[in-house]
This record gives structure tokens, sequence and C-alpha cells, in this order.
């Protein structure tokens, strides 16, 4: 793909233009662009899943995505369902107006009769398995059982090889869905393919992400007392299959030719996790960094941290790692930040990292490979122009991303599932309605 020229001043490299020439993506969805625009409020609707203070990605996402409708389409406009893993309560903001008891599938058949009774035109339901109860969540379907209006899913994983729950589940949301969202490619085919799902169905949205400035990490680095430091950075929920290993096992071989080099871990154990097992996971990581001797050069942020410490973090990184373990992870939106933030990636080959980071946007490393991750850090801390030729083909990419426009197509698949016979024309950039075509193949893996 042809990258948009990026116009750079002589300051810190800060993007003069935050808009740029479209990119190939663009060009192929504007004919007919009809983005759902900003300042009406066409469709009612209600959004069901984690919000914060809840600690866990999907919180992180239906909170950014309801702040990014009320910021488009005025606020007071969005109600949130949310969803409470067991034991827990949390002092949610006003918008949350129900609360289902992720165990008790009563409280589904609650939350649906007060759906129904708010007359909302479309419910957003926000679907990952693990945060609903019954087998492989089974719990929602009592939900969409009794729902009065359209129901527009996004599915945040969306498994190759499920096991005969995961798959029922799967194939009864979409039953009872008008439209699903998915938001890599890759996650479309495997609807198709998999579970048999119409792609006319099926709307690509791309996860959002914050318009962040392209700025040069010493801007940051000197608040968080990283100064004059090389700094590599992975952020996110500590989880054993985030591949931290890798990437501390890497950092012997990168501190023998950048002595300045520091890699920082930034987030709070997974609550999932902490809940079963406590900080043993961190702790492991901490003894693997004595054990090779860079505990001083690995620095761990053990929070979850603000909208607002993020977005220094990340501007810090001179190179973002994400050395995940396993191939089939759908999405990632700490990836998605980092590119948008204009951030230098390594990754592994994992589904949404293989999109996002083709044709030059990134370094792909195999799994579970440390000397693979300190072989491309070397080569990029040690070569500033091809650096920064991989952060602006991130960043112009990114723009597609932004929270803007990720809002308006949400409300044009809302308010096309609320036209309620399923059109085949294009919504307009960046949704896209992916065709069923029977000479798509899965990738191999």
């Amino acid at each position: 793909m042809a990258v948009p020229d990026t116009s750079m001043n002589s300051q810190p490299n800060e993007l003069t233009l935050r808009e740029t020439k479209p990119s190939a993506l663009q060009k192929e969805l504007m004919p007919g662009l009809q983005l759902m625009p900003s300042r009406s409020l066409p469709v009612r609707f209600a959004v069901v899943g984690n919000h914060l203070p809840r600690q866990c990605g999907i919180a992180t996402f239906t909170t950014d995505l309801c702040d990014a409708m009320d910021a488009e389409y005025g606020p007071g406009g969005t109600s949130v369902v949310a969803i409470n893993d067991p034991e827990s309560s949390y002092a949610y903001p006003a918008r949350v107006r129900f609360e289902i008891d992720e165990g008790d599938i009563s409280s589904y058949r609650a939350a649906a009769s007060f759906l129904n009774a708010t007359h909302v035109d479309s419910v957003s339901l926000q679907h990952e398995y693990g945060i609903f109860g019954g087998d492989a969540g089974s719990h929602v379907l009592e939900l969409l059982e009794h729902l009065a209006m359209p129901v527009v899913t996004t599915l945040h994983t969306v498994l190759r090889q499920p096991d005969n729950h995961q798959r029922f589940v799967m194939q009864q949301i979409a039953a009872r869905s008008t439209r699903l969202i998915v938001m890599s490619e890759y996650s479309s085919r495997v609807l198709q393919n998999v579970f048999g799902i119409p792609g006319e169905k099926v709307d690509l949205i791309p996860h959002g992400i914050p318009d962040l400035p392209f700025v040069e990490p010493d801007v940051y680095k000197a608040s968080l007392s990283i100064a004059g430091k090389a700094v590599l950075l992975t952020f996110g929920l500590l989880s054993p299959n985030k591949g931290f290993e890798s990437a501390i096992r890497a950092l012997p071989h990168i501190l023998s030719r950048h002595g300045n080099a520091v890699y920082v871990i930034a987030g709070a154990t997974h609550p999932h996790v902490r809940a079963r097992e406590g900080d043993q996971y961190r702790d492991k990581l901490q003894s693997l960094a004595k054990e090779l001797g860079v505990e001083r050069e690995v620095i761990f942020h053990n929070r979850f941290v603000s909208p607002q410490e993020m977005a220094s973090l990340v501007g810090s990184a001179d190179i973002y790692i994400t050395p995940y373990c396993h191939e089939a992870q759908a999405v990632s939106g700490t990836l998605a930040y980092a590119m948008g933030a204009g951030k230098a990636i390594i990754s592994t080959p994992y589904w949404h990292a293989a999109e996002l980071l083709d044709e030059g946007r990134g370094v792909l490393v195999p799994f579970e490979d440390p000397i693979a991750i300190a072989a491309a850090a070397n080569e990029l801390l040690g070569n500033h122009e091809a650096r920064q030729a991989l952060r602006k083909r991130s960043y112009s990419y990114g723009r597609q991303m932004v929270w803007s426009r990720v809002a308006q197509s949400y409300m044009s698949s809302f308010a096309r599932a609320s036209m309620r016979p399923a059109q085949s024309a294009h919504l307009g950039f960046p949704i896209q309605t992916v065709k069923r075509n029977s000479a798509i193949r899965l990738l191999s893996a």
C-alpha cells in the first residue's frame, strides 16, 4: 500500500497536518461515502458490556466508545447496561443505568425488560465469552431472546477452533443480532468460513483510538524519570499469555548494543488472574529479570493507569512491543493505541498484528523468540531514519481508527440495523460491509 506523505516540521517532529492523504483502503471505500454526520442523534441506542471503573479491556473499550458517541452526537444520549463480575460492585457513572450480575440468569431477563421499557432504537452488545455467565457465556442468550429492538453485536473474540459450546453460543448470537461488527478482516473471514455467517451481515469497523499528536518520545521521558533512555514498552493487563518473558529474555542482548535501554511493563495484573493466584505472574517476571541481571532495566508500573498517564507512557516509547504467545488473538486494543500514537512496533504475528502491521507498518517476529525480538530492537534503535519511517507509516494508517470516525461508523451500523431489511450499499469509511465470497479461505496457520 502506498503510504501518504506527512509533512514534518523542524521542531520535535510533531505532525503539522493531523489529517493525511487517504490511504489505499480509504480510497477504496470513499465512493458513496455516507458516514453518519455528527451533532445529531438519528438512532437512540444502549450499550451492554463492561464499563469503567471495572478493570478490563472490554470496560475500557465500552467507556471509550460511549465517550466518543457523546462527543459526536451530544452528551447524555448513551445509556449502558453494565456486566458485574461475581461479588463485585462498582461506582459507575450516571450513564450506567442498569447492572447485570454475571452469574444470575434472571438479571439478564430483567435487563431485557428494562431496555424494552426505555424504547431505544438499537442495542449495542459488546461480546466476549468470558464476561457472561453460563457455558461459554450462554447467559447472554437469555438477554437477546427477550429484547424487542434490533441488536448490533461487536465481537471482541472470534475463535477459529471453537468448542461445541462456543460454536453454539456464537451462532445463536449471530442469529439474534441484526448486524455483527468485527475489527479485522481476518475475523470476518472466520465468521463466514467457520460459523457460516453471511458476510452481508458483517460490518468491519476498526478498534478506536484517541487522536494523539505525533511527538518525539523525548518530550515525555523527563516527567517519567527515564530521560536519556531508549524506551521499550508493553502495556495492558498482565496475564501469562502476553509473552512478557520473551521480551525480558531479549533485554540482555539489546543492552549489549544499547546500554541505555529499559523495558517498561505498564499495567495491573488482570483481575481474573489476580483472583486465582494473586501477583504470582508478576513475581515470576521480576524473578526472571533478576536472574538475567536486568532487574534495574525492567520497570514495572503496577496499576491500572489513567488515560492521561497512558498517553504519556505510550508517548515515551521508542519501540512498542506486543510479544503475545498465541496466534488466535483477533483484537488488541493496546496495539491499535500504539499505532495511533505513531510508535515503531515489534510484534509476534497474532491475527490482529499480522493485519495491522502489514505492508511495512511494523516488524513481525516469531512467537516466543527473544533473539528475534532483540535483533529487531537493535536494528531499530541503531537506525533513526528507519525507525522514523516506521513511525510515520504507523501514524498515517492509524488516522482511520480515531474514535470520532469509529463513532460515526457505529452510528451508521445502528441506523442500518434499525431500518431492518439489510441493504448492501456501503455505509462509508471506515465501516466496510464484508461480502461473502466462496473463494475466500482462511489464512494458513
